[in-house]
């Protein structure tokens, strides 16, 4: 492995710290949301909550469903701070890996020691997959040993469906930033391309939610297609399988599109 995949093992081991913050992260998270379940949901206190706010403002915060147990982790964990954290750690990874090497002037010294540029690209995708799948699994671990205190009733394989749609989101967003980087050098834009495919997805999403007449803008955020299905409460089922498909198709296309742009670009020049 050591010599096959050199970059990922670099990256990763300089992502320690990271892994370890960002893993510490999610855990606190966890526990700041879920364990309150029990004593909101059978007091009724969400209920009257939700009852109390605009219906569109409810369809855009996810509060839908909030006084089940799957309905309260998605609308609070994975679809509010687990997604935040998530996408920051991407983004600030994916920016990095090509767009802030090539900035520091390390890229052209890792080209000079005869790693080629296609395999610099398909090793930051990887490390940058690598990391987040830690952070989810820790994130997973943390909602699977909190259910059963928190009263949530989610079933172990929905957990695993919900904490994959969530990687599957934060990994677009982190690709979108390598791939700016590597088709631009700047560490800047790939923070700005990250950011956007978040931003604007969230954005399209309570959009859509918002008004009836702008429904169709639903169609085109990645938000939506991970966690309309309500992965949580459905699994699989209920459209979950097909629109984490097209999330993963669209994170193959950026890491092709990464590929071929740094390997056409004058690096340095």
């Amino acid at each position: 492995m050591a010599s096959t995949l050199p970059l990922v093992r670099h990256a990763v081991q300089r992502s320690r710290v990271g892994l370890v913050g960002w893993s510490a992260g999610v855990v606190a998270a966890s526990l700041l949301y879920l364990p309150i379940y029990p004593s909101m949901g059978a007091s009724g206190q969400l209920q009257s909550v939700v009852s109390s706010l605009p219906a569109e403002l409810v369809s855009t915060l996810g509060f839908d469903s909030i006084t089940t147990g799957a309905g309260y982790a998605q609308a609070t964990l994975l679809g509010l701070i687990g997604f935040v954290l998530l996408t920051i750690a991407a983004v600030g990874w994916g920016a990095a890996a090509i767009g802030g090497e090539e900035e520091s002037g390390a890229l052209e010294l890792t080209l000079a020691h005869g790693v080629t540029r296609p395999q610099v690209a398909l090793e930051a995708a990887l490390a940058l997959g690598l990391r987040l799948a830690v952070v989810c699994g820790v994130l997973l671990g943390a909602l699977l040993a909190l259910d059963g205190p928190s009263e949530l009733g989610i079933p172990a394989a929905h957990a695993v469906v919900g904490t994959f749609a969530l990687y599957l989101l934060s990994l677009l967003s982190g690709l979108a930033s390598l791939t700016a980087g590597a088709l631009t050098g700047s560490r800047t834009a790939s923070i700005a391309a990250g950011a956007a495919v978040a931003v604007l997805g969230y954005a399209f999403n309570a959009l859509g939610n918002q008004a009836e007449a702008a429904s169709w803008v639903k169609d085109l955020s990645p938000y939506d297609w991970a966690f309309s299905p309500a992965p949580l409460a459905n699994g699989l089922g209920n459209g979950a399988a097909g629109g984490m498909a097209v999330i993963l198709g669209l994170c193959g296309i950026l890491v092709v599109a990464a590929v071929v742009g740094l390997s056409r670009r004058d690096i340095g020049g």
